[in-house]
């Protein structure tokens, strides 16, 4: 197992980041030459002065717990269960947006788009799955692209395995994580002859079309995060929520 000194795990962000180490002096209010005493190990940063540079860097909360043991420090942000008491705010505010999205289906998930919570308009479409697969933890892009999940009320699966693609390598590019990077070359590694990602469609928003009992379905999905967490479960979870792309679709969901 390589461990890496905070300076090492410091310019391997800014370089994912690309960015100079005069750029990141800059931004941070400090000298390119502190910047690269840390990076090489020649100046041992303060607790603040990592998270200063963790926080130009945009590493994730997980991440800058790591940058503080590796710089010698306690970590700074906790990880509790969304249903922890001291998340109450947090859950309640979830389930509102989950439940104000009704009768629209919903979803929420963590960082490795394991299924957290849903709202009551996703259960139609979950009672079509092969109940193997809606065992805990349920994943999402596991759901939606296997053939006995989601995948087969899927129309256009070939986008909807593209728009997963691009999300999801964004995501590692972001921040590496190998169950991640797991799960990405188990179903959505490119094959050689897929032009998918290359197709240009007509609409505005792509949207995932579904044939739901002789019904076609369009839908397109926003994504909402918590934008000033403190605790690395609320910095990972997102909400998917799912809208009807023209009015045939939206008679279906309000009928």
């Amino acid at each position: 197992m390589i461990v890496h000194t905070v300076g090492q795990l410091l310019r391997q962000w800014r370089h994912r980041r690309g960015l100079s180490q005069l750029d990141l002096a800059i931004a941070t209010d400090v000298s390119a030459r502190h910047v690269s005493l840390v990076e090489t190990g020649r100046s041992r940063p303060s607790a603040d002065m990592i998270l200063r540079l963790a926080t130009e860097l945009h590493v994730p909360l997980r991440e800058r717990n790591h940058l503080l043991l590796a710089g010698g420090f306690a970590p700074r942000y906790t990880e509790r269960p969304l249903d922890d008491s001291a998340l109450t705010a947090a859950h309640d505010a979830i389930r509102r947006v989950l439940h104000a999205h009704e009768p629209y289906p919903a979803v929420v998930f963590d960082r490795r788009w394991n299924i957290v919570m849903t709202n009551r308009a996703v259960d139609p479409f979950f009672a079509q799955v092969a109940p193997d697969l809606l065992r805990p933890p349920v994943n999402l892009v596991r759901l939606g692209l296997h053939p006995r999940g989601l995948a087969r009320l899927v129309v256009n699966l070939a986008d909807v395995r593209a728009v997963f693609r691009t999300r999801i390598a964004r995501q590692l590019a972001a921040a590496p994580d190998p169950d991640l990077t797991a799960l990405y070359e188990e179903l959505l590694a490119p094959e050689p002859d897929d032009t998918t990602d290359e197709r240009i469609d007509a609409d505005v928003v792509l949207p995932m079309i579904l044939n739901v009992g002789g019904r076609e379905l369009r839908l397109f999905s926003t994504i909402t995060t918590f934008g000033t967490p403190r605790d690395i479960t609320i910095d990972e979870v997102a909400i998917e929520s799912y809208y009807p792309a023209d009015a045939e679709s939206a008679t279906y969901f309000t009928e």
